[in-house]
């Protein structure tokens, strides 16, 4: 099955337990990934306690519950109030409705999915908290449906890792930014060499599908882009003992493998500017 067609199905069965009130499978701990579903009280490390409850408060319970990201980019995007953000993969919708309120009635927020059923959920939610100055719409994040120099602020949350054509997804991100916007997201990041097998295992456990970038592959992109101070930050290092459970399961000796999975995985908030002055990204490159 083609990969794209996987993530669909598997973020559209999560939106469909939170829609249904069944939130995770009651073998969560054993199975759990960002694609199982609401990591909301539940076991999994990688997608639980993201939000405060001063975040969460006055959003619907569903929104949170559809929560499946690894990080906080509202928090960390310093959005202002008048500005225009897209959501990258916007899932229920919890990030696009945060962003809107941070950036106001004279703001907008764009959310991003190609899932049917989480854009049915997102909209409900958004119907549910009554915010106005939100709008999602039905697209992949490598052809985001938005004309150039669009918007101020692209986010996203544990997404990108998800696609095949990270470069497209960055030189996509980069055309709808005016001059001068802001790349702002949280995503899975890896560091060092560790043995194809090994690394495949814990990013099924980390980020769903292994496609994270290294630090330097992650860079290199966003520089080929066009984008310029390019920083990465580690929010969160990932420990082998924490995925214990799920990687026995895949029949590895946990212990044997540690060393070389140490301070390999992470999530990271991975910030990025879009020159003032800059020359449109060859939408034709491969």
């Amino acid at each position: 099955m083609e990969l794209k067609q996987i993530v669909k199905e598997k973020y559209g069965e999560a939106a469909r337990r939170v829609t249904t009130g069944k939130g995770l499978p009651a073998d969560c701990c054993a199975e759990t990934s960002c694609c199982s579903g609401s990591a909301v009280a539940s076991c999994d490390p990688i997608t639980s306690n993201l939000y405060n409850d001063t975040q969460t408060s006055e959003l619907p319970d569903s929104a949170v519950k559809a929560s499946m990201g690894c990080g906080t980019p509202t928090a960390l995007a310093e959005l202002k109030p008048g500005e225009t953000v897209l959501d990258l993969g916007s899932g229920g919708g919890i990030d696009v409705l945060l962003s809107a309120r941070r950036v106001g009635p004279t703001g907008k927020a764009y959310g991003l999915d190609m899932t049917e059923d989480m854009l049915a959920l997102a909209r409900e939610n958004q119907r549910k908290s009554g915010i106005a100055n939100a709008e999602f719409l039905k697209g992949e994040i490598e052809n985001i449906p938005l004309p150039d120099d669009s918007v101020d602020v692209v986010i996203s949350n544990c997404v990108i890792n998800l696609s095949t054509q990270n470069d497209r997804v960055f030189r996509q991100a980069f055309r709808v930014l005016r001059p001068g916007g802001r790349f702002a997201v949280s995503d899975v990041v890896t560091q060092g060499e560790v043995p194809a097998g090994i690394r495949e295992n814990m990013l099924l456990w980390v980020g769903c599908i292994a496609g994270a970038l290294s630090q330097s592959e992650y860079v290199a992109q966003l520089a080929e882009a066009g984008f310029e101070s390019i920083e990465i930050e580690p929010t969160r290092v990932y420990e082998v003992e924490e995925a214990r459970t799920f990687l026995a399961g895949k029949g590895i000796d946990v212990d044997a493998i540690a060393p070389a999975v140490r301070g390999k995985f992470m999530s990271a908030f991975v910030r990025a500017v879009k020159p003032v002055t800059s020359a449109a990204p060859d939408e034709n490159a491969q």
